[in-house]
Formats: C-alpha cells, sequence, structure tokens
C-alpha cells in the first residue's frame, strides 16, 4: 500500500510539473509570432497573433526588399537562448542560422524542416513536437511572405524539451530514490513490528501444540497491555479452568475407584467364603451384598449430584431468606435424635437458586447430625446485613480440629479419617460446589463451649433489601429420641 501510494503521488506530482513546463514553453514559443511583427515594423511592437486560430495568416512583411532580408533581420534580432534553436527556412531549404554561440543548431534536422514546411503549406502557424535525433523538440513554425518576392519562407523556432524537462525529472529521480529509501525503511521496520505482533501468536500456537492431556502447565507469557496480550491472560485463564477441571476429573476418578473397590471387595469375598448349602450363611452373604450395593447406589447418586452441582445450571432469582429459613427449620425436623432450634431469622431477599440453597442447607444440618451424639441440639440460622447473607448450622459435637479444616470439602475425605459413619464422603463436597456456584463460600469455625459451625457467605446481591436479622428467641423444634 505504501509502494502503491507513493507511485501514485509521484506520477501525479510529474505530469502535474510537466504539464506546467510544456505550457511555459508553449507561451514562450508562441511569443515569436509578435517578436517577428515587432521585426516586421522595424521594433515598433504591434498585436499578438492568435496562434490557435486556424484563420491567424501569414505574416506580411512589406517593409522590406525581400523575403531574404527579412528573415535576416529575424535570424539577427531574435537570438535564441540557452535549449532553444531557431532557423530560417527559404524554399524549403534552411538558409540562415544564429551566428551566436548560444542554443543549439537544427539546421542539419531534414525531417523536422521537411514537417516545418509541410505544416505551414497552408499558411497557418504551427506548434508541434518532433523527436530528433538530438532529442524531444518543441516547435513553431511560422510562414512568412514578402510581397512582390516569389520565395516563400519559415521562421523555425525550437526549444529541447529534455533540457527544460531535466529539473523536474532530476526531482522525480531524487523523490525515487527517497520513495525506494522510505520502501526499504517501511520493510524493515514493518518485518521487526509485525514479528513482534505476531510472536505471542506464535508462541500460543507452540503452546497449544505443547499441550497433552498428561502435561497442561505450558502457559503464555503475558507482557504489556495491548491486545495480544489480554488475548494471552484470556488463553492462560482457560487453560487454568481446562487444568482444573482435568484435575478435578482424575481425582474424582481414582476416588471413586478407591470407594468402590471397596464393596466390591467385600461382596466378593463373602460370596467367595459363601457355603452356599448353609441357608444362614448364603442370607447373611445376601444381605452383605444388597448393603453394599444400596451403598454403592448411594454413591452413584452423590456423584450424580456433585456433578450437577459443579455445573452452570443454575437458576438465579430473588428468595425471601425469611421463607427460606423457615422452609430449612420444617424440614430438619424430620432428622430423629437431637433437639433442632432456629438460631436467628435473616429478614430480607437475596439472590440465589433456591431449591440448590436449600439442599446445601439441608446437607449441612445432615452432616452434624451424623457426627453429633444423640440428644445433643443442633441450631440453624441465618442473617443478612450489607455484607451479605450468612447460613449456618452448629453443632455441639467433636468439633473439626484447625489442620483438618482445609480438606474436609474434598471428596470422600473426612475430617477424623472414619468411615463408619454413614454416607459417600461427598455432602460437604456438594455444599461446596453449590456455595461457590453462588459466588460464596462456605467455611468452619468452633462452636463456644465445643462442637463446630458451618456457615455458607454469600455475597451481596445488587437490589437485596431489609438486611437486618430479627431474633427468633430460641424458638424450639425438638424431635424426641422416642418418635
Amino acid at each position: 500500500m505504501a509502494c502503491i501510494g507513493l507511485a501514485i503521488v509521484g506520477s501525479v506530482t510529474f505530469l502535474v510539473q510537466r504539464e506546467r513546463v510544456i505550457v511555459d514553453v508553449d507561451a514562450r514559443l508562441k511569443a515569436q509570432v509578435d517578436r517577428l511583427e515587432t521585426v516586421a515594423q522595424g521594433g515598433q511592437g504591434g498585436p499578438a497573433s492568435d496562434v490557435g486560430d486556424p484563420s491567424t495568416p501569414s505574416l506580411d512583411v512589406n517593409e522590406y526588399e525581400s523575403l531574404t532580408a527579412y528573415l535576416k533581420a529575424v535570424i539577427g534580432t531574435l537570438v535564441p537562448s540557452r535549449n532553444e534553436a531557431s532557423l530560417a527556412i527559404i524554399d524549403g531549404s534552411a538558409r540562415l542560422v544564429p551566428g551566436t554561440l548560444s542554443g543549439f543548431d537544427i539546421s542539419e534536422q531534414d525531417e523536422l524542416i521537411a514537417r516545418a514546411v509541410a505544416d505551414t503549406a497552408g499558411g497557418k502557424v504551427k506548434v508541434g513536437t518532433a523527436v530528433t535525433d538530438i532529442g524531444s523538440l518543441r516547435y513553431i513554425a511560422i510562414p512568412v511572405e514578402v510581397e512582390g518576392d516569389p520565395a516563400s519562407g519559415v521562421y523555425l523556432r525550437a526549444i529541447d524539451l529534455g533540457a527544460e524537462l531535466e529539473p523536474v525529472t532530476a526531482a522525480m529521480t531524487t523523490y525515487i530514490i527517497a520513495a525506494v529509501a522510505v520502501l526499504i525503511a517501511i520493510g524493515i521496520v514493518g518485518w521487526f513490528v509485525t514479528g513482534r505482533l505476531l510472536s505471542p501468536i506464535r508462541h500460543m500456537r507452540e503452546t497449544a501444540d505443547a499441550i497433552t492431556i498428561t502435561d497442561l502447565s505450558p502457559r503464555l507469557p503475558t507482557q504489556g497491555n495491548d491486545d495480544i496480550a489480554d488475548l494471552s491472560r484470556t488463553v492462560n485463564s482457560m487453560l487454568d479452568r481446562i487444568e482444573g477441571s482435568v484435575d478435578v476429573q482424575r481425582q474424582l476418578l481414582d476416588d471413586v475407584r478407591h470407594e468402590l473397590k471397596t464393596p466390591i471387595t467385600i461382596v466378593r469375598g463373602h460370596l467367595e467364603l459363601m457355603d452356599p448349602t448353609d441357608a444362614e450363611d448364603v442370607a447373611s452373604a445376601r444381605q452383605i451384598g444388597i448393603a453394599e450395593l444400596d451403598r454403592m447406589t448411594r454413591l452413584v447418586e452423590d456423584i450424580d449430584i456433585l456433578a450437577t452441582a459443579e455445573g452452570d445450571a443454575y437458576n438465579m432469582a430473588e428468595v425471601d431468606l425469611g421463607a427460606l429459613t423457615a422452609r430449612v427449620a420444617e424440614l430438619v425436623t424430620v432428622i430423629p435424635d437431637h433437639s433442632w432450634s432456629i438460631d436467628a431469622h435473616g429478614e430480607g431477599v437475596i439472590v440465589a437458586d433456591s431449591d440448590r440453597l436449600l439442599q446445601a442447607w439441608l446437607q449441612l444440618a445432615d452432616n452434624a447430625a451424623k457426627y453429633t451424639p444423640a440428644g445433643a441440639p443442633i441450631e440453624v440460622g441465618s442473617e443478612l446485613d450489607g455484607t451479605g447473607a450468612r447460613l449456618w448450622v452448629r453443632d455441639h459435637g467433636a468439633g473439626i480440629p484447625p489442620a483438618a479444616r482445609h480438606r474436609i470439602f474434598r471428596r470422600f475425605d473426612r475430617a477424623h479419617g472414619k468411615r463408619s459413619v454413614g454416607g459417600s464422603g461427598l455432602g460437604l463436597a456438594i455444599v461446596d460446589a453449590i456455595t461457590k456456584g453462588h459466588g460464596g463460600q462456605c467455611v468452619v469455625t468452633d462452636t463456644p463451649g465445643g462442637g463446630a459451625t458451618f456457615t455458607i457467605h454469600l455475597p451481596p446481591a445488587a437490589g437485596a433489601g431489609l438486611p437486618a436479622p430479627v431474633r427468633a428467641g430460641d424458638v424450639v423444634l425438638q424431635r424426641e429420641a422416642s418418635e
């Protein structure tokens, strides 16, 4: 594009300057008509002739005795300047040339002379261009007659176009050299700039080629604040998510393989040791097999729930926190062997998926019931203020050591490493996934007097109102063990 632009600018400039030179040359040539009339009138200036008019007559020079005398006066008076030549033609032959050293000689240019004679045969002044062996000439041929002299004459004046256009040609030569230098500079700079701009894309391609399912660690360098750097950061973020997803899948497969191996081993061992002829042994093996299959079924169901919770299928809408708290209070009463109470009602509106949030809250309640001694009280509550919403379940069991709190939300992990408690080990992982799906986090703190408090922290939502919590005054929702 730069080359085309420079070529267009150079061509237009050259044509305009060339046209100006030709117009100037034509003006100088046509001025010769007035000068001839001046000579014919003995130095008295006469009106200029219209060279472009076909009716312009040949000059009448009756003040001179002969055509030769007049043309001698013209040749002697109208001295050609540099790059100009003049010639007097009589009866078709070159007869008179200037005696000065200025200008150049055209008396040997037979083709030009013959052309000038032919052009003026009708008595008209002719301006034209001829290519000769001494260069391209712009000329004017003026027919001349003297009354009483039968000879016919032509005054020929020529200007060397090549010499007149030499400054323009020199300027264009300089322009071409400068343009070529500019194009070379543009090419070199463009090569470096393009290489610098495309380098991140090349690194991106190389990084993409280097990534395999076994190695997702390569990342792109992120330097600068341009669009390429932003794209590199986006790609790195995408790779982080992919690596995290693959790691989670690998961990899930490893955990599932480990968890399924135990019931399979148990069932296989009892079947191998079972005595088919002993009805009591068969019934015992059957009972153990069904129990282990039920445990595997619950595991598969929990894995499906976890996969759904880690997805993006959340129906976010405005939820009345007070109504949600009341619903949880109603549902936890079916969990036996514990005294349930509402510690606080948060009044206001939050933006959440009510079903998922209810699922996570009930999962915390179920988890507290499993790890809390029978008969121990458990409180649930909620609170809403300017920092967001908090939903908690507070038990009074053994509590969770601080060193174990970072791993209890991992799949199939337990704070005390015990598997005597029923469940798949995915409950808190499901809670963590649902909480993160809402942009929040679930934390564990100590309960005053002993036990653990699980709290779901949700960020504040635009438009959420009525943030002040209302104490419920230890409303007891108790279900006796005997019931």
